[in-house]
């Protein structure tokens, strides 16, 4: 392979590493995007917070943060989960007691260095390994997993995180999000829906798998258009897409890629009705679309960053003391989710803290309350998606978009 063709070969690597974290960022809530802007949650309540200082021994916990890549840097899911740390220790009492250190490693989407925080992870013998989505779960999992450490991700992307019985994926995933779609469709009266899919990994051909029979069973009919990576113009195949006049459509891919179908869309059938993923809504994307095309339509995510109920003033109150520059609507909140969703399922551990103790207390919980998830709960004992029983929920959120560019008054759905 000449010099042209495999620098075409590692962007096509990255892209498809690219596309599938969009699904993780989708089915988790998370915007993504760096922008510090929270006009959008101005005015929300907030709370003090308890003085409850964790006084045991330290537990090691490991966290996967997608950093310093090419394609994607989310530097914000890692001060979500040092915010959520510094709440648990200081704030909360710790796990089971005990006061929890994160061993943070940084990985840049590829398998070079996923591999090495995977070792890195061993070798500081750390109780388990938590995740807010990665394109790179299938390479972390195994090499974690042969050393008996549980590994815990918010979303499950690879087909060996949502089937492992060493993984658990508490989030409801591209199941859910698609669910959430035609529940979106079938609640809106729509007989007709076109979901436009980055084909990245073949995310295109498995979106049409799982959402024929879920919009067949919504009285909704589905077209699936796969969107090739890269492709310059995506508006011929936006055209054809939208050829048979769909009364619903939506994008699952990358942000870059989220904001040149919807223009074409724009362009194409502006009155069509449109459902947003959370990588959609990202800051930079509906700086190029206007939130005024965006503000009305229906919204899924997995978070509830704006409502009054405790578990998202917890949130913004978390944020507000120990990641004051991060933004409550974006990447921070899937960092945050992930630390407190194992805090919340292993708070009845009894004794030390141990890589078995966490996998039962995880495979044991019932119905606990994902951490501002607005009312959605998860159960990793394999029953919420019997074909891929590392999946905890079949729930998501979904509400209409403010003039933030953020769904409210979201509710629960799956």
């Amino acid at each position: 392979m000449g010099l042209g063709g495999l620098s075409r070969h590692r962007r096509a690597v990255a892209g498809m590493g690219a596309a599938a974290l969009a699904i993780a960022l989708a089915a988790s809530g998370c915007a993504g995007g760096d922008e510090t802007n929270n006009s959008a949650v101005a005015g929300a309540a907030t709370t003090a917070l308890p003085d409850e200082p964790a006084t045991g021994t330290p537990v090691r916990i490991g966290f996967v943060s997608t950093e310093g890549g090419a394609v994607v840097s989310l530097p914000e899911m890692r001060e979500g989960a040092e915010a959520a740390v510094e709440y648990v220790n200081k704030n909360a009492g710790g796990i089971a007691g005990h006061p929890v250190e994160l061993v943070v490693c940084k990985q840049q989407e590829e398998p070079t260095s996923a591999t090495k925080c995977a070792n890195e992870f061993v070798e500081q013998k750390v109780t388990a390994v938590l995740s807010p989505g990665t394109s790179q779960g299938g390479t972390i999992l195994p090499i974690v997993a042969g050393a008996g450490i549980p590994y815990v991700t918010l979303n499950g992307v690879s087909q060996l995180e949502l089937t492992s019985p060493d993984s658990a994926a508490l989030s409801a995933g591209l199941p859910g999000t698609i669910t959430a779609m035609a529940a979106a469709a079938k609640d809106k009266g729509m007989s007709t829906f076109t979901l436009f899919a980055s084909d990245g990994g073949g995310l295109g051909a498995l979106a049409n798998a799982m959402g024929a029979p879920l919009f067949q069973a919504a009285g909704v009919k589905l077209n699936v258009v796969p969107i090739p990576l890269g492709v310059p113009d995506p508006t011929p195949l936006v055209t054809s897409g939208l050829s048979d006049k769909p009364q619903g459509v939506s994008v699952i891919a990358d942000a870059a890629t989220c904001a040149s179908v919807y223009k074409a869309i724009q362009t194409t059938d502006p009155a069509v009705q449109r459902v947003y993923i959370p990588t959609c809504l990202a800051p930079d994307v509906i700086d190029i679309l206007g939130v005024d095309s965006i503000e009305g339509s229906i919204g899924i995510t997995a978070t509830d960053y704006l409502s009054d109920r405790p578990d998202s003033v917890l949130y913004r109150s978390v944020l507000q003391t120990y990641a004051p520059d991060a933004a409550v609507a974006g990447a921070a909140s899937s960092g945050y989710q992930v630390v407190m969703a194992l805090a919340a399922a292993t708070g009845n551990i009894q004794g030390d803290v141990t890589p078995v103790s966490i996998k039962e207390a995880l495979r044991t919980a019932k119905a606990v309350e994902m951490p501002a998830g607005g009312g959605i709960t998860f159960t990793c004992d394999g029953t919420a998606v019997p074909q891929m029983p590392s999946i905890c929920s079949r729930q998501m959120l979904m509400g209409e978009i403010n003039d933030q560019g953020v769904p409210v008054n979201p509710k629960v759905t799956g």
